[in-house]
């Protein structure tokens, strides 16, 4: 039975093409700091961004008949798949083309950045052009916010196929009752939060450019930074704080924030998964202090950090190699976990294991009580408790047969286990923190592993699953 046919691969073309020309068009927004700064690299940016034009001109024009048909789910999962794979291939030739990195580092580093894992190849970031900084900040923005939801806003002018390639990048929650509405109103939530980062960056003495750069870097969970030693460079609590409050700002699902003056502040702290989230950070944090002579804002910090998956630091990945084995298992499980659905992270996120493990009370009610007995666990919503349940723990299980998969391989290749687990789960989890700087020396297929890692994480496996399937039945044929 064929799953892809001549006409379902003419449809993913056509539709891939405006994301394509979107792609192109991000690539000349940091065109303008190369100007301000004179780094005369101009050029290197309009290549890759005409050839993304180019190729997605083509297909739009080529294919024109095709854009009545509708966009099937599958559809829209394999173009979204090869839309963030695309991204990650064409920024990473402006990296390539300005720094003179190899290619398969520039991609890894663009896919680190759009995925929001934010894990940098370069050993001194602050002597790269103020450019490619701006560049690799923009792309967590733009990432945390999605790719495919920002290019429809502007590019997508039908509304199923808008919802169609919404769902595709991992997204459920609809703030408004269509698609484009959700949008435009996640987008707003986004830039007023970004805005206010900005500001209170510079209130508390960061340069101008730094707040920017930061504060895409943050509230997108992304965590790459200007400085080489991230956010620990400025040495100062209020930065840091105000570094918190973003993370957890941008862990926290726009459904939740765009309730918040509905309800006066009542939504926040009626979410559930902003009260584990909470909670979490609070147990977290105690039981390092306890069991630790770690500093508590370092404790804190991390913390943070690791459960919002920005993967921001303070400390340095050489100091954080050193804290005891039981602070690091806590860190990992938090990276594991992540925030909130409907946010910025990464992660198998927090309502997966929240129903996952309410389904696991739920068989083991059914098995001490009496027979015949309801028993009654409701989910928001009205949704079915065992189906949902069922699909977090289908999804958990992948995760983390991914997560022993390319574990094995940074193994045989004789790095340390601990340092090679922490790493891995930091890439899968869209995370950044990482021991024993293993980025620094890891060979290149490894990095190859790591951008799958890092692509299938952003879009929760199951797009680039159904792709891989699709790209398997065209060339049995």
């Amino acid at each position: 039975m064929r799953y892809i046919n001549k006409t379902d691969l003419l449809i993913i073309i056509r539709n891939s093409g405006k994301l394509m020309i979107g792609i192109g068009i991000i690539c000349l927004i940091p065109i303008l700091i190369d100007l301000i700064y004179q780094e005369n690299n101009v050029i290197f940016y309009i290549i890759p961004s005409s050839i993304s034009i180019a190729i997605g001109l083509i297909c739009t024009k080529a294919l024109e008949k095709y854009s009545s048909y509708k966009i099937r789910q599958k559809h829209g999962m394999i173009i979204s798949s090869l839309s963030w794979l695309w991204a990650g291939i064409i920024c990473g030739l402006v990296l390539y083309f300005v720094t003179g990195i190899s290619i398969v580092d520039a991609i890894f580093e663009s896919m680190s950045a759009l995925t929001g894992s934010g894990i940098t190849i370069y050993g001194d970031v602050e002597s790269l052009p103020y450019s490619i900084l701006f560049f690799r900040a923009f792309q967590q923005w733009i990432g945390g916010l999605g790719i495919i939801v920002l290019i429809i806003s502007f590019l997508v002018t039908s509304s199923s196929a808008s919802s169609t390639l919404y769902q595709s990048e991992a997204r459920e929650d609809r703030i408004r009752p269509s698609t484009t509405a959700t949008i435009k109103e996640t987008i707003k939530i986004y830039g007023i939060y970004t805005a206010f980062g900005i500001a209170l960056y510079c209130l508390a003495g960061m340069p101008l450019f730094d707040s920017i750069c930061n504060t895409f870097c943050i509230i997108s969970t992304g965590g790459m930074s200007v400085k080489n030693a991230n956010i620990g460079f400025y040495n100062n609590d209020v930065i840091y704080f105000i570094t918190i409050l973003l993370m957890i700002l941008g862990a926290t699902s726009f459904l939740v924030h765009y309730q918040i003056i509905k309800t006066r502040g009542k939504s926040i702290i009626q979410d559930l998964q902003f009260k584990v989230m909470i909670c979490l950070i609070v147990i977290s944090s105690l039981l390092i202090y306890f069991t630790s002579k770690i500093v508590p804002m370092d404790i804190l910090f991390t913390v943070v950090s690791a459960i919002t998956t920005t993967g921001a630091s303070i400390q340095s990945s050489t100091v954080m190699v050193g804290w005891p084995s039981f602070t690091l298992f806590i860190i990992m499980t938090l990276m594991l976990i992540g925030g909130s659905t409907g946010s910025t992270v990464g992660a198998i996120k927090l309502m997966r294991v929240i129903t996952y493990s309410k389904g696991i009370y739920q068989n083991l009610r059914r098995i001490w009580s009496p027979e015949g007995a309801v028993i009654p666990i409701q989910l928001p919503g009205g949704k079915n408790l065992e189906k949902v349940a069922a699909q977090s723990g289908t999804y958990i299980t992948l995760y983390f047969l991914l997560i022993l998969f390319s574990w094995s391989l940074i193994c045989l290749y004789g790095h340390d286990p601990i340092h090679s687990l922490f790493f891995t789960i930091s890439m899968q989890g869209n995370v950044g923190l990482e021991i024993g700087q293993i980025s620094s020396v890891l060979e290149w297929p490894l990095k190859v592993i790591g951008i799958f890692n890092m692509w299938t994480g952003r879009l929760e496996i199951y797009p680039v699953l159904i792709t891989l399937r699709a790209f398997f039945e065209i060339f049995r044929r």
